[in-house]
């Protein structure tokens, strides 16, 4: 598709005689003036008339306020919505260099993967030399390195065949930092489960068989709740609605949570550190669980506002608790 097609399939400017002026919102200078724009026109629509003065500030990269110091404006505002008159006034943020949802993830998901197998693997200069390319004698190890093996090798799967992401990005300097999270902490996980000296659990094969039907059973129930919320985004806008218990057993904690997958994120690093009685994972699932909680209780209080008749009986994340 030429670049002339898609503005004008984007933009579809009408007749109206709003016109729109973008400054620079650090700077005040005017960066762009756009002249008769449809008052039907989208935020989203102004960012791709925009781009056509200078594109390589494509719309993802683009952040428009009617303040400096306001909100940033939706894409899918309209214009004759906003509080402007025949003349609007724009302010114009970069975000910076952007990247798709699904190419974040699998970059969060691939280090952790590949670090903590070069730990297993003990490849030289990480531990001592004698150490180097050994095995550990404990099995407890190898079967951690197969659960966590599973548990990224299923986030990736996820991410490519169930995971449904709408236009939304996240910028690089943010990617960045994350990977540096999830890939360091694998590396400090991973060093003290495949160190040389490290110490099997203390009830032995009984304490990491617990742990280990734990896992599976939180891994099996984060996997059935993305399904669920992949086949409930399925119905559009249109068909919208809160989650729901389905016949699926590992989906009836719905019915005490709003995001079920956050407690069965978390349980399934709880169960990994049962298994493996190492304090770095333990400390790992405390940091984990108290970013999910956040999150979790930011999608309750969206569920609450957006749904009148939502349970109230729901929690965001720990059943009756929290």
């Amino acid at each position: 598709m030429s670049r002339t097609t898609f503005f004008e399939k984007c933009c579809r400017p009408g007749t109206g005689t709003i016109q729109v002026a973008v400054l620079d919102a650090n700077t005040r200078e005017q960066i762009c003036f756009l002249d008769k724009v449809d008052p039907y026109s989208t935020i989203g629509n102004i960012k791709c008339l925009f781009q056509k003065s200078y594109p390589h500030w494509y719309p993802a990269r683009q952040a428009l306020k009617l303040d400096p110091k306001g909100k940033i404006l939706r894409d899918e505002e309209i214009l004759l919505h906003l509080p402007v008159g025949t003349t609007a006034t724009m302010f114009f943020i970069d975000l910076g260099p952007q990247l798709g949802w699904t190419m974040v993830f699998l970059a969060e998901y691939i280090g952790p993967l590949l670090t903590y197998l070069l730990f297993y693997f003990r490849v030289p200069y990480i531990y001592s030399h004698r150490y180097a390319s050994t095995s550990s004698p404990h099995p407890v190890v190898t079967r951690a390195c197969a659960c966590h093996t599973f548990h990224y090798v299923k986030r990736m799967i996820e991410t490519i065949f169930v995971h449904r992401f709408t236009h939304g990005t996240m910028p690089l300097r943010i990617i960045v930092r994350n990977c540096a999270y999830y890939w360091g902490f694998s590396a400090w996980l991973a060093y003290y489960i495949n160190h040389p000296l490290y110490t099997p659990p203390s009830y032995g094969e009984i304490q990491f068989n617990y742990g280990l039907i734990m896992f599976v059973m939180c891994e099996l129930g984060n996997f059935s709740i993305h399904v669920t919320l992949n086949n409930l985004r399925g119905d559009g806008i249109r068909g919208r609605r809160y989650p729901i218990p389905t016949k699926n057993p590992f989906t009836w904690l719905f019915l005490f949570v709003s995001c079920p997958n956050y407690t069965y994120e978390v349980g399934a690093w709880v169960s990994f550190s049962i298994m493996t009685q190492c304090l770095p994972v333990a400390f790992y699932t405390l940091l984990g669980f108290i970013q999910m909680s956040i999150w979790a209780k930011g999608k309750h209080r969206a569920y609450s506002r957006e749904f009148k008749d939502y349970p109230s009986l729901r929690m965001a994340i720990i059943p009756l608790i929290l």
